[in-house]
């Protein structure tokens, strides 16, 4: 298994994101060669929760321009996880 820090790369920082966490669940931006064991693992590892599911989505590349210069943005993969009734994870919950 890679080290769990190189799975999770950022957490989603949105209104969206921050309303789930009412339902205890929280979204993560993972590496896109990870599937949801290995994700669910280094969720465990890394913040000391219990994770009962995790979602994935595959966010496909979009179009970009900037002057005559085109191209796409970078795909990336998405991962929302639930946790116990009990659990937090303390960076979601010192903001909201």
């Amino acid at each position: 298994m890679k080290d769990p820090r190189d799975i999770i790369l950022s957490p989603i920082v949105s209104e969206k994101s921050y309303a789930a966490v009412q339902n205890k669940q929280y979204s993560f931006y993972i590496d896109t060669r990870v599937d949801k064991s290995e994700v669910k693992k280094a969720i465990e590892k890394v913040f000391n929760v219990k994770v009962l599911k995790v979602n994935t989505i595959n966010v496909k590349p979009k179009p970009k321009k900037l002057g005559k210069s085109s191209g796409y943005s970078a795909k990336m993969k998405k991962a929302i996880v639930t946790v116990g009734k009990k659990d937090k994870i303390d960076f979601f919950e010192s903001t909201v």
